[in-house]
């Protein structure tokens, strides 16, 4: 997998709210010179490319309703997995994540398998996981309490 693209109601809006959370500008947003219109999708999207290459990628609900002809639910039916390599990078993402101006769900906890994770919801609802899982291979200092 090389993108993820994540429609929004807001582009500006999820654009500031990734660039806060990835610590990067991204791309900014690019394309706007494309507009939609009634039948055909815009160009405009936000792209950040991830230290592992993943391209995340934020674009218009509309805009992506017209590109997939697929009326698009508002529920999430997906998480968004990320994998750090110790609990403490796990709270700091997270603690980027709220001060981004995400909805924190429950607190961060350890499973019973070792697996330390917390949950957010971005401004448009995308679940994200994320996740300092020792039996991953990396270094970590998740345990269980």
């Amino acid at each position: 997998m090389h993108a993820i693209t994540l429609a929004v109601a807001d582009l500006e809006r999820s654009a500031a709210f990734y660039t806060a959370l990835f610590g990067s500008e991204g791309s900014g947003i690019i394309g706007t010179e494309y507009a939609p219109t009634d039948t055909v999708a815009g160009g405009a999207t936000a792209m950040f490319t991830l230290d592992d290459g993943l391209i995340v990628s934020v674009y218009g609900r509309d805009d992506m309703r017209k590109d997939s002809s697929v009326e698009l639910g508002t529920d999430p039916s997906a998480t968004i997995g990320h994998f750090v390599e110790s609990r403490a990078d796990a709270d700091a993402f997270l603690e980027r994540a709220r001060a981004a101006g995400a909805t924190m769900l429950e607190p961060p906890y350890t499973r019973p398998w070792g697996m330390y994770s917390g949950f957010f919801q971005d401004p448009d609802g995308h679940l994200w996981e994320v996740v300092a899982n020792p039996g991953m291979g990396a270094p970590s200092d998740a345990t269980p309490e």
